[in-house]
């Protein structure tokens, strides 16, 4: 994105005025027509398997696709003599991949120091306290590795309940986690409630 700024600000001060063949214009057309479907179809495909990486790969996708698509506008501009229509599109570029490029880095940011949705965890919350027997969510935790989550579950039950008890309460939370919230992975710890 920077590259194609400083590019865009070179152009002000060249005096070259060259025209491109009309096969380059639609050449990036097609480019970025090609790159759009495969921006789609990678994003699709990041949000069902949720993955971040493939989900960088598709706004680089965009990228190539934004590129493409102000090379087309750039060499039609040449064609009538109105190169200055390339710097601006230029810069209109560069703006827009230096936005997606601070867009992944927020994401990936806020996921590889084991950021998560608060929202998410909030609806984890209410799943769990409605369980049988979980007299008190003590504390709840979870994170990702790659796209599965994990969460650490921290519950008070009754101190007068025997070890099946307890094992059936973190068995149904677990299945509970899994069937509404497609979690795999749940670790459950289980606290006697304190008696007063």
């Amino acid at each position: 994105g920077l590259q194609v700024l400083f590019s865009a600000g070179e152009s002000i001060f060249s005096a070259k005025q060259e025209t491109p063949d009309m096969i380059a214009a639609w050449t990036a057309a097609g480019g970025a027509a090609l790159m759009l479907v495969v921006y789609q179809y990678n994003k699709r495909l990041a949000k069902k398997v949720k993955s971040q990486a493939l989900l960088a790969a598709a706004a680089d996708n965009k990228s190539d696709a934004f590129v493409s698509i102000g090379t087309f506008i750039g060499i039609m501009a040449a064609q009538f003599h109105l190169a200055w229509i390339d710097t601006v599109t230029a810069f209109v570029i560069g703006l827009l991949i230096c936005k997606t490029a601070w867009d992944i880095f927020k994401e990936s940011s806020h996921s590889l120091t084991d950021g998560f949705d608060v929202k998410d965890i909030s609806a984890y919350k209410q799943t769990i306290e409605k369980v049988s027997g979980v007299s008190r969510l003590k504390d709840i935790k979870a994170r990702y590795l790659g796209s599965t989550v994990y969460v650490d579950v921290v519950v008070e039950v009754s101190a007068d309940l025997n070890i099946t008890e307890s094992h059936d309460i973190a068995n149904e939370i677990e299945r509970r986690m899994k069937e509404e919230h497609a979690i795999d992975y749940s670790h459950v710890h289980m606290e006697p409630l304190e008696r007063k």
